[in-house]
């Protein structure tokens, strides 16, 4: 593992003389992607409305936002290596700033993409760069708690974006979304440019440069990511576009590991994750990612979309009964990892997912947020509990040699897998509503004595509307309640597809093996 610290990089300076500030710059540079990838999925309405955007233009400017991050997102590992965290991160860190700035004021919809596009594709550096700052400029004993700090953000932004733009939106306008990065950004870099040592160009490792592979691994995923995206709206292989993103992009991966084959000096070769134990845990992974979609979207969802509530009260339980006890954990789960085995660890956090999920599946549709309080407890441990043991035990079992591969695939998994996690989770509540309200609606059919007395009943409460809207008023309110009740059975179902998944990450977490001795296995 120590290897990892001397990549192919050339330190002119000391190395390290203000490791506190490089810390800092750990902390908020996922912070503010985080924060920021969380809080414009959450406010696309509110942009939409900004921007006098249509559903599908808001819908392509979602995807056109996010999608650039995974092309370069993989890649910055090698960056870093051979250019330097500083020439990576600081000078974008500026231009994605200035972006954030003028992005508000922008009122033409191809400017607006454009801007969304480059925004998008600068924020992708940030958190790659994160796990290099650390191997490379900290100390081993402090790799645990920076990673820990790592982990920490996912979840904590996840839940705490709901409540922060809410706060934006109702105080001090929708434009505190990007405009919160012009402050945040030329600090990271400030932090990133006294807390880290100047290094020169690697320029044996630029001349062996993969070029091709990188275009065609980037590219490829990108058209991938559109593809998975826009796949529920535009309902997956019924749709031209989805085909051929999905093909283009299967075919630049396909492509993209011929390459990797047969040059002489590959990028990220497929053999630099074929270690079993690395399999498993990558493996493992996507089954958190769709475990954790419980939190990252049932919950939410369900508390917005079904009960109706506000974003402010759905941000304040997600705050209160997820973010404290993921605060609480996190040093817990520091602490554990150096004394025993990650595997036990991450064991913990896949059972805290399942016991969230069995909750869930008792779930009837008079819950509110106070009835999801012990789940987002759960669901909060959890995160941090699995995030962490995941990261330490993929890089401690991996090749220190071939760390830069590593990464690329780490990045794939955060990003793409995380989308695929959560439009499959989005698929499945669709179709699952459009059949249980079939079903339902089997025992109401038109002229049966249930629905008659239904109708009748609540014709009489709403009869002070006239006679004549009554019947038509009455009609309407069952069927609001017969969509009401396929949602909440929708949920139950996709809250049984999470445990499912967690017990399957906890069937593979049984055939990894003890990682060998390091710094990040105890």
């Amino acid at each position: 593992m120590a290897n990892i610290v001397s990549m192919p990089a050339h330190p002119t300076s000391v190395a390290m003389h203000r490791p506190l500030l490089a810390v800092f710059a750990v902390l908020l540079g996922p912070f503010m992607v985080g924060f920021h990838s969380r809080m414009f999925g959450i406010g696309l309405v509110d942009l939409k409305g900004a921007f006098s955007l249509g559903y599908d233009e808001g819908a392509w400017l979602s995807t056109l936002a996010t999608a650039p991050q995974i092309i370069l997102a993989p890649a910055v590992a090698w960056f870093a290596a051979a250019y330097g965290i500083r020439r990576v991160i600081v000078g974008p860190a500026l231009v994605y700033a200035l972006i954030s700035a003028i992005l508000p004021f922008a009122r033409d919809y191809h400017v607006l993409i454009g801007l969304h596009i480059v925004h998008g594709a600068l924020l992708g550096l940030f958190i790659p760069a994160t796990l290099m700052i650390i191997f490379q400029t900290l100390p081993s004993k402090w790799w645990m708690s920076a990673i820990g700090f790592y982990a920490f953000r996912a979840a904590f932004t996840t839940n705490a974006g709901t409540g922060l733009l809410d706060f934006y939106v109702q105080h001090l306008g929708w434009q505190l979304l990007y405009w919160q990065d012009v402050v945040l950004a030329p600090l990271m870099a400030l932090l990133i440019l006294r807390g880290t040592a100047r290094q020169e160009p690697n320029r044996e490792l630029i001349q062996k440069a993969d070029w091709g592979g990188m275009i065609l691994f980037g590219s490829g995923l990108a058209m991938l990511f559109v593809a998975i995206d826009q796949g529920n709206r535009l309902d997956w292989f019924e749709n031209g576009i989805i085909v051929s993103t999905l093909l283009g992009g299967s075919g630049l991966i396909a492509a993209f590991f011929v390459n990797e084959m047969l040059i002489a000096h590959p990028w990220a070769s497929i053999s630099a994750i074929s270690a079993r134990n690395v399999v498993l845990i990558l493996v493992v992974s996507l089954f958190y990612l769709m475990s954790a979609s419980s939190n990252t979207a049932l919950v939410p969802n369900f508390l917005i979309n079904v009960m109706q509530l506000r974003p402010e009260q759905v941000g304040s339980t997600l705050v209160i009964w997820a973010c404290v006890p993921l605060i609480v954990m996190t040093p817990v789960t520091v602490w554990a990892m150096h004394r025993v085995d990650g595997r036990l660890v991450l064991f913990a956090g896949l059972c805290c997912f399942a016991g969230a999920a069995l909750i869930g599946t008792g779930l009837t549709s008079d819950w509110s947020g106070e009835n999801f309080r012990t789940m987002l407890v759960l669901q909060g441990a959890g995160h941090i509990l699995t995030f962490l043991p995941v990261i330490a035990v993929a890089i401690a079992n991996g090749d220190p040699k071939r760390a830069v591969a590593v990464a690329a695939y780490i990045q794939v998994i955060r990003v793409l897998g995380t989308q695929t996690a959560q439009a499959l989770m989005t698929t499945f509540i669709r179709k699952g509503e459009q059949i249980h309200s079939y079903a339902v609606g089997l025992n109401l059919q038109r002229g049966s004595e249930i629905s008659a007395d239904a109708i009748s009943a609540i014709g009489r409460a709403v009869a002070s509307s006239g006679q004549s809207l009554a019947a038509s008023r009455a009609t309407a309110v069952v069927a609001q309640h017969v969509q009401k009740q396929a949602n909440t059975l929708a949920y139950i179902d996709a809250f049984w597809l999470t445990f499912y998944c967690a017990m399957a990450g906890l069937i593979l977490l049984a055939f990894v093996t003890k990682a060998p001795k390091g710094p990040l296995s105890a």
